[in-house]
């Protein structure tokens, strides 16, 4: 009897200290795509109906951006983003996660270009580039972690996907935050009207070749892509430009982007500048 209710009591203990443990962290697949408990969606995605994030002045979250601890460690949001770069390696989360509540109070959507890190401002935006291949995305971010392995961001499962990291479960990126966020206190009341701005492509004397380019443009996913006829010495010039832009658009780092992907020609121009 005595053995019997040791035995008994033996059994209690472990079950009680199994339910005050946390979660075990998941298991990796043997592939390493992904976590066992995770993964991607079971159909596929357009990658050209998924568009970078778009940055701009937002207020920041009054709850996301708090200090806190995971796993002993202790984390102090950053206040601002400016200047901010860091590399290492960037994992994704897909849909064990989609629809969940993310660390700004968000619904998270793994088709959107979000992703989450341990210290950048909820939210606030950062070019992220696979050191690999040279893809590049810009992401909101509007979550906290990942907070294991040594690792910088976790990509939304459509960021990922972008960057080419889906297959291998991490890469070796770099980060750069962008278009830095200030609280809604410091925002303007009123945003007064600003110069147009353009991004000329290139200027032909053939139309042809002007259009082909056009097409080239709106194939890898630009948009209001114009071609505008000029006289120029007695001969007809057609220039390809984007636009008309605004400051708050963030021409810099659409004209980085679009050198990145090839058109070194790109260059801006102001109004209605010759």
């Amino acid at each position: 009897m005595k053995w019997s209710s040791v035995l008994c009591w033996l059994i209690i203990a472990m079950l009680a200290a199994c339910s005050s443990t946390p979660d075990p962290a998941p298991t990796p697949s043997k592939k390493g795509a992904y976590y066992l408990d995770d993964g991607p969606p079971k159909g596929s995605v357009d990658l050209a109906t998924v568009k970078d994030a778009v940055p701009h002045s937002e207020p920041l979250s009054k709850t996301g951006n708090k200090p806190y601890v995971v796993f002993g460690k202790r984390y102090v949001p950053l206040k601002s983003n400016t200047g901010f770069k860091q590399k290492g390696t960037a994992s994704w989360y897909g849909k064990k996660f989609h629809g969940k509540r993310t660390s700004s109070g968000e619904t998270y959507n793994m088709y959107k270009m979000t992703a989450a890190h341990t210290v950048l401002p909820i939210p606030s935006y950062a070019q992220v580039t696979n050191l690999k291949n040279g893809r590049s995305v810009i992401v909101r971010v509007n979550d906290r972690g990942p907070f294991k392995h040594n690792r910088v961001m976790d990509l939304s499962y459509a960021a990922a996907l972008k960057l080419d990291v889906v297959r291998t479960g991490t890469g070796k990126v770099q980060i750069i935050a962008i278009n830095e966020n200030k609280p809604a206190s410091k925002m303007p009341v009123a945003v007064k009207a600003k110069q147009q701005a353009f991004i000329q492509m290139g200027a032909f004397s053939n139309q042809n070749s002007a259009y082909r380019l056009q097409k080239q443009l709106q194939a890898d996913s630009y948009s209001n892509v114009d071609i505008e006829r000029v006289e120029q010495g007695g001969l007809s010039i057609f220039r390809v430009r984007l636009g008309p832009l605004q400051k708050q658009d963030n021409i810099d780092f659409i004209l980085g982007d679009l050198h990145h992907a090839g058109y070194t020609d790109a260059h801006i121009v102001m109004g209605t500048e010759k």
